[in-house]
């Protein structure tokens, strides 16, 4: 079920409709990134200035820039989730409407969350994001413990922000929460998979919308076992 499920997300986000909005979140995910690196460069130069480190040590000034800016690089790695759960609050509803549309034409579709709601959620996701992978940077020079951290807790996060994300347009917020704890298992594989590719440089910018399209396809498949938790929410249902 996941590789049919994985097959149909990688299909979707490059597929004619979703392509559009693949740019506008990779220009937005970028472009949040290049001003956190301006801002912390910035700020280093600051430090440095305020210190005259410049003027007493050049050759120090140097090192200490270009070791900060790699510092920088590895940070940037570890936000890099907090980010795209950030922008994906903003495209994962359209994304999940187009591949519910094209990939499952035969079934009702779902209904996006009310605007506020739906971006509280993203930046309550964002922020327990940011600070776990603060957690699991601290732990980046510790050999193999760094690494797993990051993973774990990427797998965690990011299968249950797509995975409820892509229920509660059926249900409401707390039967998808509950869906996504009892099948717990599937969900964090489906997580393991994300998280595996935010691993990889340029591959992770993808993550959110094949992450929303996979989760789609999660949500249909374990719709269709266990019928306490299978009913999805009247249309006309007030979240």
């Amino acid at each position: 079920m996941l590789i049919q499920a994985a097959y149909g997300a990688l299909r979707q986000v490059f597929s004619a409709p979703l392509r559009a909005i693949l740019w506008k979140s990779l220009a937005l995910t970028v472009g949040l990134l290049l001003l956190i690196w301006f801002g912390l460069t910035r700020l280093i130069q600051w430090f440095q200035a305020s210190h005259h480190i410049s003027a007493d040590y050049p050759v120090l000034d140097t090192l200490a820039y270009f070791l900060a800016g790699a510092g920088l690089f590895v940070a940037l790695a570890y936000i890099m989730p907090a980010v795209s759960i950030l922008v994906a609050g903003f495209f994962l509803d359209d994304a999940a409407e187009i591949v519910e549309r094209t990939d499952f034409p035969g079934e009702p579709p779902g209904r996006a969350l009310p605007t506020g709601t739906a971006l509280l959620y993203a930046l309550r996701f964002a922020g327990l994001a940011l600070l776990v992978n603060l957690a699991a940077l601290i732990l980046f020079f510790v050999p193999v413990v760094g690494l797993v951290a990051f993973f774990a807790a990427n797998a965690y996060l990011l299968s249950r922000e797509y995975f409820e994300t892509a229920a509660a347009r059926f249900r409401s917020l707390d039967e998808a929460a509950a869906m996504r704890r009892h099948f717990g298992g599937t969900t964090l594989a489906a997580g393991c998979l994300l998280a595996g590719m935010m691993v990889v440089p340029v591959v992770n910018l993808l993550t959110p919308l094949f992450g929303i399209a996979l989760m789609v396809h999660v949500h249909k498949a374990l719709s269709r076992r266990g019928p306490a938790l299978a009913t999805p929410v009247a249309p006309e249902r007030i979240r």
